[in-house]
C-alpha cells in the first residue's frame, strides 16, 4: 500500500487518466468531463499540500517547544559536611571606630 503524498497523488492521476481513456473509448468524453477530472486532481493535490503543511508545522512546533523547555536539572551531589570548609570574610569596618 502506498502512503506517501506523491504516491497517493500518482494513484489519483492514474485513475483520472483511466477514466478519461474509458470515457473517450465510449465516445462520452467532453470538455466538461476533462474539467471535472482536472478538478479532481486539483482537489486531491490541494488536500495533500495542506496535510503536508500541517504535518510540517506540527513537527516544527514540537521541535521549537522541546528546544525552549528546560531540561530537568541533574541531581545535586551531596557533599558530606565534614569535608566542607567555611571561610569567614570580615565585614566592613565599624563606622564608630572611624567616626
Amino acid at each position: 500500500m502506498r502512503n506517501s503524498p506523491q504516491d497517493r497523488l500518482a494513484d489519483v492521476a492514474a485513475a483520472v487518466v483511466e477514466v478519461a481513456v474509458e470515457s473517450a473509448a465510449a465516445g462520452t468524453y467532453t470538455g466538461g468531463v476533462g474539467r471535472a477530472l482536472t478538478a479532481v486532481i486539483a482537489k486531491v493535490g490541494a488536500r495533500l499540500t495542506v496535510d503536508a503543511e500541517l504535518r510540517g508545522f506540527s513537527s516544527g512546533w514540537q521541535e521549537a517547544v522541546a528546544t525552549l523547555t528546560p531540561e530537568p536539572p541533574a541531581p545535586a551531589q551531596q557533599v558530606p559536611s565534614q569535608h566542607a570548609s567555611v571561610v569567614r570574610i570580615p565585614g566592613p569596618p565599624d563606622r564608630a571606630e572611624h567616626g
